[in-house]
């Protein structure tokens, strides 16, 4: 368990790519496969929850993606780019294998030279492990600032996989399961300004968080391996479900031991999203109201590293997170790993 006492988090910023994708329209794109395998119309969105997700116009970079966010949170805070002392890039997708792709973000966005930028790649749950070490450098004093930014791009993920499936004859309605989990993949940007807070700070703090690793289960999802030619994940989805809610459960039970973060105290979680189903075994396990989960899943899908913070910064954009309340961010990552960090919103 991690404390904090001058961590806070100013300016969220996040933008959505302009093409919107539905289910139904993915499920027309596979009707050879469906009639092949009798498969009923309205199975996607009936198994996972996500009735669309976003894509970006062919040839976004994710350092585009990541700028984009960038961007709208330098306007929405008035922050001056040439301020920023700490630069991290934490999405899944990344724009090559070298250098990181946070020296295209520091670039595009104008930053100082004097600013420390590096990556941080954890699957789903990069932004959260961002914040964490942005969070640290700020508690210690190294840093009185810094910009988290995810910059996920879903396009060839998804356009690979639908070829896969309609190429290969050989699919059965069993072995077509691992490959399933991709067609809930959005895109998507987000960034994040945090600094050192003001006494009687009237803006989000970051108080507290915990994490476990659970990798003894690291072959359940398995993307973009040696060799492959095309971007392709395989996804042991129903056994993913229930090692990541476990995992969860035991990263909660160590969060909730901190007084004042029990599920009673908690106004609000913001949850890495994959399905309908996870959400729902999620809270039962671990005991919570569901009526407590903002959710953005049905319209952005799984969104990776982009998931949580998104639809946090969704919540305070809508009025539904507001100051005077607590909230949750819960990431899932597969590997396994899991964080939950708490969010309080003082009123100065």
């Amino acid at each position: 368990m991690i404390h904090y006492s001058h961590v806070c988090l100013d300016t969220f910023g996040y933008q959505l790519p302009p093409r919107i994708v539905t289910s139904s329209e993915i499920e027309e794109r596979l009707s050879p496969l469906y009639e092949r395998l009798h498969l009923p119309s309205g199975r996607l969105e009936l198994m996972t929850g996500i009735r669309e997700r976003r894509l970006w116009p062919e040839g976004t970079r994710p350092s585009e993606a990541a700028t984009f966010a960038g961007r709208e949170v330098f306007a929405r805070g008035g922050i001056d780019p040439q301020t920023i002392e700490c630069l991290i890039f934490t999405s899944v997708s990344r724009d090559m294998m070298e250098p990181a792709t946070a020296s295209f973000v520091h670039n595009n966005l104008g930053l100082s030279s004097s600013c420390l930028i590096f990556d941080i790649s954890n699957a789903c749950l990069g932004f959260l492990d961002g914040m964490v070490m942005l969070a640290n450098m700020i508690e210690l004093g190294q840093v009185k600032n810094g910009l988290i930014v995810s910059g996920e791009t879903a396009e060839e993920l998804l356009e690979s996989t639908l070829l896969s499936l309609l190429e290969d004859k050989t699919f059965t309605r069993k072995s077509i399961k691992p490959a399933f989990a991709s067609l809930t993949i959005g895109s998507g940007s987000m960034g994040l300004f945090m600094r050192r807070a003001k006494e009687n700070e009237e803006k989000p703090l970051l108080v507290c968080g915990a994490w476990k690793a659970n990798t003894i289960h690291s072959d359940l999802c398995h993307g973009g391996q040696s060799g492959q030619k095309t971007t392709l994940m395989a996804t042991n989805s129903e056994e993913l479900l229930y090692r990541g809610v476990e995992t969860a459960l035991l990263t909660w039970r160590e969060f909730s031991e901190k007084p004042g973060w029990q599920g009673k105290d908690v106004d609000h979680f913001f949850c890495h999203q994959v399905g309908s189903a996870h959400a729902k075994l999620l809270f039962e396990q671990l005991g919570l109201l569901p009526e407590k989960n903002f959710a953005t899943l049905a319209t952005l899908g799984n969104v990776g590293s982009v998931s949580a913070p998104i639809t946090m910064a969704m919540a305070i954009e809508q009025g539904v997170f507001q100051p005077g309340k607590k909230g949750a961010l819960l990431g899932i990552g597969s590997g396994i790993n899991c964080m939950m960090l708490g969010v309080a919103w003082g009123t100065g």
